[in-house]
């Protein structure tokens, strides 16, 4: 016979022997956190996680945001497909339409869930952001991002092999489908962050084209059969024990197109821009840092080199007269540390990148940035031809053939204007004669301006020479006197 008299413990009770149990296991885990050493404690926990982990038929894999100073391709590739798929178990997605763009693009936004069939396999994903201290600056924190994948152990091995493959594949994919060149900027308010990237993207909206731009046919013809060539070449530099990439120096004076033709030449290949200002660096390590973050199929591009070097050295020379920033020995950026990642070590740690310097004054360059090897095609961006001026006139006016670009023709030959300028002349009417006239005018009045310059500076220079004569000679006689 059962007692029928037994009491069950009120509601009170199982909450407050809940209670003093929670108390307890917190006083012995504070106890052994204060008296335990920490070796032991982690032996401890190291174990009851081997020891669950052979329990658990559950396998969890972790796929980090950054691999060491590079970005981890696997964490990129699974952003792309799980933003493809939707679960129940998602309450919250990223979604995002970006200028010029039609279609809505979808991600996992922080610490939500995915689960993916594959195979008939269960798969979990977890996107999990956390705050982390950087070791440069301490009072300050960064986000770091992975993917926490589970799965039943039995399916290690397809998924290791199968799935992975398939999540690449499909990535490429989403990729190719709303491929947009992206214009990357530094962001100089996290330039100390040690991991991660600094680098901050908008989409390239820059409608310029080989067929647009403002330059001699042949030159075009040749950049273009070059930028082809290279791509191609892959193998070819991996047997002549070179980094695949290439560098393009553009240099002549301003509005003669050198934007223009990087944004035509990253629409012609589908590459991304990384625009580089190398007054934002502060140390080679930091530059290398961000010259490995930036992606493959890339355009990196510093623009105004020459002016970009000087004003380092300034910055540099200021900071040590004042003793305000890098007081250790070594720690500045320098052009050998640029150098060093063209065609260094540092050169191979990427592939199928182009690297653009651009001046307005290529003889105030230091040797070193032109010599083969670094600078393998020097582009000279010179003031308007006249196919120039027919293709800038067929852009504006929609005309190729008119009796006044005959006549316009002759004068760029005769004054130096730039293609900038001749466009700003022809926005100025949509009439197609009133425009060509205000051109004409523009460069007459331009040559005019020219030759009145160049008659001051002759009678300048004619002035200075007699001087410098009559100088000369009373000196020649003073000479002679105290000889006597």
């Amino acid at each position: 016979m059962f007692n029928t008299n037994i009491q069950m413990p009120t509601v009170k009770t199982i909450i407050s022997t809940a209670t003093s149990a929670a108390a307890a296991a917190m006083l012995i885990r504070s106890i052994a956190r204060d008296n335990v050493p920490i070796e032991f404690q982690d032996y401890i926990s190291n174990k009851l996680r081997a020891l669950f982990a052979s329990i658990s038929s559950e396998v969890t894999i972790i796929i980090s945001e950054v691999d060491g100073m590079v970005k981890n391709q696997l964490f990129y590739a699974a952003d792309l497909y799980l933003g493809t798929k939707l679960s129940a178990l998602t309450h919250r997605f990223r979604a995002t339409l970006p200028i010029k763009e039609s279609n809505i693009q979808f991600s996992m936004d922080k610490n939500q869930e995915v689960v993916d069939i594959f195979n008939g396999v269960k798969l979990t994903w977890k996107k999990v952001t956390k705050q982390v201290k950087t070791k440069r600056f301490n009072e300050e924190n960064h986000e770091i991002q992975y993917y926490n994948l589970c799965f039943h152990k039995k399916h290690k091995d397809m998924v290791f092999t199968t799935y992975f493959q398939h999540i690449l594949e499909q990535a490429q994919v989403v990729k190719k489908q709303k491929r947009t060149p992206k214009l990357h900027t530094l962001d100089s308010e996290i330039m100390h962050i040690t991991t991660g990237t600094v680098w901050q993207s908008v989409n390239l909206d820059h409608p310029a084209n080989f067929g647009t731009l403002a330059m001699d046919m042949e030159m075009k013809k040749m950049i273009m059969e070059d930028l082809d060539r290279f791509l191609k070449r892959k193998d070819f530099y991996r047997k002549v024990g070179k980094a695949w990439k290439r560098g393009y120096l553009l240099f002549g004076p301003p509005g003669t197109g050198k934007s223009s033709l990087i944004a035509a030449m990253a629409n012609y290949l589908n590459f991304d821009i990384y625009d580089l200002e190398l007054t934002d660096i502060g140390r080679n390590s930091d530059l290398r840092r961000l010259l490995i973050a930036t992606a493959n199929r890339s355009i990196l591009v510093v623009e105004d080199i020459d002016c970009s070097i000087d004003l380092q050295k300034k910055m540099k020379a200021h900071q040590r007269n004042f003793q305000v920033l890098y007081s250790q020995q070594g720690n500045e950026m320098t052009l050998s540390g640029l150098l060093n990642f063209m065609d260094g070590l540092w050169s191979s740690c990427g592939d199928e990148r182009i690297i653009v310097f651009t001046t307005n004054h290529k003889d105030r360059l230091d040797p070193a940035l032109l010599r083969p090897g670094r600078m393998d095609l020097h582009i000279h961006m010179s003031y308007c031809t006249q196919s120039a001026l027919r293709t800038l006139s067929s852009n504006y006016l929609g005309i190729t053939e008119h009796l006044l670009l005959t006549k316009i023709e002759q004068q760029v030959q005769e004054t130096k204007v730039t293609p900038a300028e001749v466009g700003e002349q022809l926005m100025k009417s949509e009439n197609s004669e009133e425009a060509l006239r205000m051109l004409m005018n523009f460069i007459a009045e331009k040559k005019k301006n020219e030759n009145l310059r160049s008659t001051q500076q002759k009678e300048v220079a004619e002035v200075g020479s007699k001087e410098f004569e009559e100088i000369k000679g009373s000196n020649t006689e003073l000479g002679i006197i105290c000889s006597r």
